[in-house]
C-alpha cells in the first residue's frame, strides 16, 4: 500500500471524515485529499501527529515497519531485551544532536550538557515506550469489544434470519419454486427468465401464471405449462432494467388468483455495462467565493473497466467509445479535450488524460450537483453515463471560503442518458 492508502485505511477505521481529520491535525480537507490520492506527502510533524491518532508507528506509515500481530511479536520480543539495538540508539543519538544544536554556547563543562542531554533522551524515550505499551492495550480492549459485537449481531442476524425463513414457508402457495437467467439480447436490451412452481395443494382445474415487472414497462404476462413432476413452467422476456420482479400467480377453479413471489433481480441492467473510472480530485482544490466557483484549466484521468455481469449466450460488453463532459445538475457545461499526460502527474500509465479549459459557476447553492461524467457506448450499441460520486458546494465550514465536497447519497443519481442534457 501507498501511504495515501494506508492514511485513507486509518481514517476510515476511526469512522472519520476527510474534514474531521484534517480539524484534528490543523489542516485542510484539500490537504488531506492530496495525503491519500498520493498527491503530496505528509510534514514530519504531521506524520508524528497522524501516527499518534492513528496508534501506528511511522514506520508503517512510510511502509517500512511492519503492524498488527507480527509487529506485536516483534515488540513483544523486545520487552525481555531492555538493551538498545542499533535503531533505538541511533534514536536517542539524533535526540542527543537536535538538543544539543538547540542549546546556547555554554560556559559550563562538555560533559555536563552531554549527561543532561543524555537524561532528556531517556526520559523521552521513557515517555514513547509507556505510550506504545498504552497502545498495545487499547487496542487490544477496542479487539476485544469489536468480537463481541461482531458475536451479538451474528447471532441477533441468524435468529432473525430463522423466523424470517419460518413465516416464509408457513405464507408460501408453492412447495418449491425458483428462477434463473435463460438469457439476453443486449443489442435490444432484452432478458429472459427460465421460471418455474409447484403448487402445494392441487385442485382440479388449477392454473399457475407468471409475470415479469421491470418498474418502468407494462408486466409481461405467460401462462406456465404443467409437467409430469407437477411443476408449472414457463419463460419471460421483457426490457432489462435494474428492478425485474417475477411472480406466479395461482389461478383457483373459482377465479381466485394469489401471488407467490419468486425472486427479484437488481442492478442487472448496471451491471451489464462497461464502466469508467474517472479522477477528477483535483476539483477539491477549488474555492467558491461569493457564490462563484472559478474553475483554472483542470485535469481528469480515466481508466476503462468491463462490466461487472456476463449474461448467457453473450460476450462481455466492453467499451466502444465515450465522450468526457462537465455537468451542472446533469445539464453539460463543457467537454473536456483528450491530452498527453502532464507532467506533474506520476504513474497513472493505463489512463487517458482529459482537461477542461477554464469555467466560471454563478450563483451555486448547497443544492446544485457537479459532476464529471462520460457518455459511453458500449460494444452493443447501448450508451449509459458513467459517473464518480458528483460534488456539491459545503457552505457549512470553518474553513476560510466554501468548497466542493462529495454528495451523502447517490441513489437518486441516473446513468440513463435520457435523464442528462447536453444542450
Amino acid at each position: 500500500m501507498t501511504i495515501g492508502q494506508r492514511i485513507a485505511q486509518k481514517r476510515k477505521e476511526l469512522g472519520l471524515s476527510q474534514e474531521a481529520l484534517g480539524e484534528r491535525l490543523g489542516v485542510s480537507r484539500q490537504t488531506v485529499y492530496k495525503w491519500e490520492a498520493d498527491a503530496a506527502l505528509p510534514e514530519i510533524e504531521k506524520l508524528i501527529a497522524l501516527a499518534k491518532l492513528f496508534a501506528v508507528p511511522v514506520g508503517w506509515l512510510l511502509g517500512t515497519e511492519e503492524h498488527g500481530a507480527a509487529a506485536d511479536e516483534s515488540h513483544r520480543g523486545e520487552e525481555e531485551n531492555t538493551e538498545l539495538n542499533e535503531t533505538q540508539l541511533a534514536m536517542v543519538k539524533e535526540i542527543v544532536a537536535q538538543y544539543l544544536a538547540a542549546q546556547p554556547k555554554p560556559k559550563r563543562r562538555r560533559w555536563l550538557q552531554a549527561a543532561l542531554a543524555l537524561l532528556a533522551a531517556a526520559v523521552v524515550w521513557s515517555f514513547f515506550s509507556q505510550l506504545e505499551d498504552m497502545r498495545w492495550n487499547y487496542n487490544e480492549l477496542r479487539f476485544a469489544v469489536n468480537s463481541v459485537e461482531a458475536s451479538v449481531n451474528g447471532q441477533i442476524s441468524g435468529i432473525t434470519n430463522r423466523v424470517e425463513a419460518i413465516l416464509k414457508a408457513q405464507n408460501d402457495l408453492a412447495a418449491d419454486y425458483g428462477s434463473e437467467i435463460a438469457g439476453a439480447n443486449l443489442g435490444e436490451n432484452t432478458i429472459s427468465f427460465s421460471v418455474y412452481a409447484l403448487p402445494k395443494t392441487r385442485p382440479e382445474g388449477l392454473r399457475v401464471e407468471f409475470s415479469l415487472a421491470n418498474g418502468k414497462d407494462e408486466p409481461v404476462f405467460v401462462p406456465g405449462t404443467e409437467g409430469a413432476d407437477g411443476k408449472f413452467t414457463a419463460e419471460l422476456t421483457g426490457k432489462l432494467t435494474d428492478y425485474m420482479e417475477l411472480t406466479a400467480i395461482f389461478i383457483q377453479p373459482d377465479g381466485t388468483r394469489e401471488m407467490q413471489p419468486l425472486d427479484r433481480y437488481e442492478r442487472l441492467y448496471s451491471a451489464s455495462f462497461p464502466d469508467l473510472r474517472i479522477m477528477d480530485y483535483e476539483l477539491t482544490m477549488a474555492e467558491v467565493v461569493n457564490n462563484t466557483l472559478s474553475l483554472d484549466q483542470f485535469y481528469v484521468s480515466v481508466d476503462e473497466r468491463s462490466a461487472d455481469y456476463q449474461f448467457p449466450g453473450n460476450d462481455l460488453p466492453t467499451v466502444a467509445d465515450y465522450r468526457l463532459g462537465l455537468f451542472r445538475n446533469n445539464v453539460l457545461l463543457a467537454w473536456a479535450v483528450p491530452c498527453e499526460k502532464p507532467a506533474t502527474f506520476h504513474g497513472f500509465d493505463e489512463q487517458q488524460f482529459f482537461y477542461f479549459d477554464d469555467l466560471t459557476l454563478e450563483h451555486l447553492t448547497a443544492d446544485d450537483r457537479i459532476t464529471v461524467a462520460a457518455v459511453v457506448t458500449d460494444s452493443y450499441g447501448r450508451q449509459y453515463m458513467s459517473f464518480d460520486i458528483p460534488y456539491r458546494v459545503n457552505y457549512e465550514t470553518d474553513f476560510d471560503a466554501p468548497y466542493l465536497t462529495y454528495v451523502s447519497s447517490v441513489a437518486d443519481e441516473s446513468h440513463d442518458v435520457a435523464d442528462w442534457h447536453f444542450n
